[in-house]
């Protein structure tokens, strides 16, 4: 089984590094991850249930990084058993990269991309179901924990920091340009004119 994908990410670069370096943050967003545990030098103990059609399976095994550029990527290399179900083994590729302003003009938007390659091999039950199904049970995967991995990076980091100053600042504006209009129309002044005119008036 072969994979690629894109994700637009946001967060920076370098928050997005430390996120896939954080064993916690990984069994948070990994779907049906049960432990993922350091055990020495890059090297992580896995647990983790999978269902892939009608097959249930809990694997465990091990994921060991290599070739570790920080904050660009990595390469890992990962295998589990599942008992009667079968085992998988494999790597993968992940590089991140900051986003690039569209335009001169326009500022640089936050956020980066993170592209990742995987390959695959599985054996037993699981070998057996077919590789339609067998990939479309990794794409899900990969968006589910996508989707998990995102909403973390947003509870952690809040909303993507171009959009935040946008939504704070109209309001403060606003209200800027109207205390600035009624001052030039002297609308404070006035009043205060009118009320200590106001018994003169009465009387005349």
């Amino acid at each position: 089984m072969e994979m690629l994908g894109n994700r637009r990410l946001g967060v920076t670069q370098q928050q997005a590094w430390e996120a896939l370096n954080d064993p916690a943050t990984l069994k948070k967003c990994i779907p049906g991850c049960d432990k993922f545990e350091l055990t020495g030098d890059n090297q992580y103990s896995v647990a983790l249930a999978v269902k892939i059609g009608p097959v249930s399976a809990k694997f465990s095994g091990k994921v060991a990084l290599s070739d570790i550029v920080a904050p660009d990527g990595y390469k890992l290399s990962f295998e589990g058993q599942g008992g009667v179900a079968g085992f998988a083994k494999g790597s993968s590729s992940v590089t991140l990269r900051p986003l690039d302003g569209a335009a001169e003009a326009a500022p640089a938007p936050a956020g980066c991309e993170l592209d990742y390659t995987v390959q695959a091999q599985v054996g037993g039950k699981i070998a057996q179901l077919g590789q339609r199904l067998i990939d479309g049970a990794a794409k899900s995967t990969a968006d589910d924990f996508f989707k998990r991995f995102e909403a973390e990076m947003q509870s952690r980091y809040g909303p993507p920091p171009a959009a935040a100053p946008e939504a704070a600042e109209p309001p403060a504006e606003k209200a800027g340009v109207m205390s600035g209009l009624m001052k030039k129309i002297g609308l404070g002044k006035k009043d205060d004119k009118d009320a200590s005119a106001a018994p003169g008036d009465a009387s005349s």
